[in-house]
């Protein structure tokens, strides 16, 4: 017989947040983060930092069990990103470069093609990617670095032919090791332009770079330090095999290009298909640093005391709807960030080559919409800290700097999202309104699904209106005139997308109070981005006035239901309490990080009764068997009401005071 306890209603939530697979995925990156290296560290220059990255990611090495492996997995990589990102940004950064788009470029190519990559698992050469340059960004696909072949030497010369072909933010520096790259050059062949394609590059050895090789720091950028850098190169000689070839395209034996890819710019995207993983990444990063980010602001909301209503009284910051409102709502977003994040995971690793293109129109939109709420999420929480949110010490500020980076990385949020709304714009049809897509009450979660799945439709089919309302033969003014419709489409899609996965959770999950929490944050997300959209849904028929008028109100008892229990949802995020402990005012005793060894009030308390108190001049009372009556005659009039006083408001303090305190409530003690 099977004696084991069913699961609890946090252990519930937390599959659904990280999957059915949770020890199993994410069991090695939530200990190793909780190891003594991985603790956050006090100060430092940015430079000792960017040392101490470097230091970790050997660290993270040693303790896997292949490097090739995690290379070879999206789901680890993504485990990988969701747990260290918040810890330390720059070690998530150049871990990411290294194993995904470094490593990983390296074996999706040459499959058949045996390369030896021991230094690189054994990081005595860490791996960096060169694709961007200064003059070219989102795209590309244009970028000047070429790759010359030279069949004399049967190898190819890598030359920078201006300032705008400088390799821009690689973190090729000599700064944790010797470093290789690969970097996307033009490859030449005979004169001709054959497309961008990645070559497997020496950058530098432990100090300096390599000969034809140049290397500058660029400035401090906001955020965790990691040693960007304008690269470029000089006529720089690498061998035939340095080319990372593939069915995009080839330099065979005889000297000649040889592809099955007619079309440049595929061979182009099949050169960095690594960059999908990449997405994949950055959303899980996302998640993870607003779940973080949200946890410390629900705890300390919990810690900190404010005065009540009644002079003696004290409650937490969290009591009031200005506090707790904006939380809940911040609980209800990064449940949906999460469930899309495994749903475009989840979509992309097994989708068939016919829906390929989808799926990665998918993981796209997702990254865009994922850091973009992240962004919002982690100001919220900050902003409800005050100014304890804003010391480096308590992990705000460089999460909400990370989140910027990750806005960019990849692919800039706005240039994606904009090539998703021209695929989706030209490819999309009016969706038919299903039969019963009738009107529905507001407390009915698949009426708010439709309600979302309409809006979808709603924004795409203006885009194309506004788009056959433009003049003809101005192709960029035509997609002007559509695109921030078309925007907002690709916006409702997420918000769809997220929706739809919620529903699936919710439907997975057996009858109780697990079930009931996250149809609670069903409800809020939906019904927020309901109230945002509310005048269009009255204007096409969807709500009617009635329910419009209504709508704040029903917002407002959503809000109260996660509030409620907000404080126990944080448990489902699985944050080890010793991660935790790393943020200051994640925990009850904040105030005592600013406590003054030499501070006054330490000096009083050691006087102890030498000091203030052995010079209180007690009144000569006699002995103390002396009668009461004599006693009280003694004080004097002055003294009784003093007296009286004195233990009449200490038992109305101790009365009014909450016999739970605040942090039971939110984090059981120990």
């Amino acid at each position: 017989m099977n004696d084991a306890a069913p699961p609890s209603t946090n252990e519930l939530l937390t599959a659904v947040l990280f999957g059915p697979n949770f020890r199993q995925e994410h069991g090695f990156w939530r200990r190793l983060l909780t190891t003594e290296p991985f603790r956050r560290p006090g100060g430092g220059t940015p430079d000792e930092r960017l040392a101490l990255s470097y230091h970790r990611m050997r660290i993270l090495n040693n303790a896997l069990d292949s490097g090739a492996r995690l290379a070879a997995d999206p789901r680890a990589l993504a485990a990988l990103h969701e747990w260290l990102g918040p810890v330390d940004p720059a070690l998530t950064t150049v871990a990411g470069i290294h194993y995904n788009l470094f490593l990983g470029s390296l074996l999706d190519h040459d499959a058949d093609t045996l390369r030896d990559v021991s230094d690189f698992l054994a990081l005595r050469r860490v791996g960096t990617f060169l694709c961007t340059e200064v003059a070219h960004g989102n795209d590309a696909a244009a970028v000047e670095t070429t790759a010359t072949y030279d069949p004399g030497r049967d190898g190819f010369v890598l030359h920078t032919p201006h300032a705008g072909a400088q390799k821009f933010m690689p973190n090729t520096s000599p700064a944790g090791g010797p470093k290789s790259g690969v970097v996307a050059a033009r490859l030449l062949v005979d004169g001709a332009d054959r497309g961008v394609f990645l070559f497997l590059t020496p950058l530098t050895d432990a100090h300096r770079a390599l000969p034809g090789v140049r290397v500058r720091r660029l400035p401090a950028r906001m955020g965790s330090p990691v040693d960007h850098c304008l690269t470029s190169f000089d006529h720089c000689f690498v061998p035939r095999d340095a080319l990372l070839a593939g069915p995009q395209g080839r330099i065979g034996d005889d000297g000649r290009f040889h592809s099955e890819i007619p079309n440049r710019r595929r061979r182009f995207l099949t050169s960095i298909g690594r960059v999908t993983p990449g997405k994949l990444s950055m959303s899980a990063c996302a998640v993870g640093s607003a779940r973080v980010t949200l946890a410390i602001a629900v705890r300390y909301a919990g810690h900190r005391m404010i005065s009540g209503s009644r002079a003696a009284q004290q409650v937490p910051v969290y009591a009031h709807r200005t506090h707790h409102g904006p939380l809940a709502g911040a609980m209800a977003t990064v449940y949906a960030m999460s469930l899309l994040h495994r749903r475009a995971l989840d979509r992309w690793e097994s989708a068939p080559e016919a829906d390929r293109d989808e799926a990665e129109r998918l993981v796209a939109v997702a990254k865009g919409w994922i850091t973009w709420q992240a962004r919002g999420v982690i100001v919220e929480c900050r902003e409800r800290c005050g100014a304890q949110g804003l010391l480096e010490n308590n992990g705000m500020t460089e999460l909400f700097t990370g989140i910027e980076g990750a806005i960019t990385a990849e692919g800039d949020n706005l240039a994606v999202h904009a090539k998703a709304a021209a695929e989706m714009l030209f490819s999309a049809t009016a969706g038919e309104a299903d039969a019963d897509d009738g009107p529905g009450e507001l407390d009915d979660p698949a009426f708010l699904g439709r309600l979302v799945a309409a809006l979808e439709n709603l924004w795409f089919a203006r885009a194309r209106e506004r788009m056959s309302a433009a003049p003809p033969g101005d192709p960029l003014g035509r997609w002007n005139a559509a695109s921030p419709a078309a925007l907002r489409g690709v916006e409702a899609y997420a918000c769809r997308q997220a929706d739809e996965a919620y529903a699936e959770a919710v439907a997975a999950l057996p009858e109780g109070e697990a079930r009931e929490r996250l149809t609670e944050l069903r409800a809020l997300f939906a019904l927020q981005w309901i109230a945002r959209n509310s005048g269009d849904l009255l204007a096409t028929g969807r709500l009617t006035a009635d329910q419009v008028t209504f709508l704040p109100d029903t917002v407002e008892r959503a809000i109260a239901a996660v509030a409620a229990h907000t404080p126990a949802l944080v448990g489902s995020f699985a944050l080890p309490e010793r991660l935790m402990s790393d943020w200051p005012i994640a925990g009850p005793g904040y105030a005592d990080v600013y406590d003054d060894p030499e501070g006054p009030w330490h000096r009083g308390r050691r006087a102890g009764i030498r000091g203030r108190a052995a010079e209180f001049k007690r009144p000569n009372c006699g002995s103390r068997r002396r009668p009461l009556r004599e006693k009280v005659a003694a004080l004097g009039a002055r003294g009784v009401l003093l007296a009286y006083w004195g233990t009449t408001s200490m038992l109305s303090r101790w009365f009014e005071k909450p016999q739970v305190s605040v942090d039971e409530s939110v984090r059981p003690k120990a």
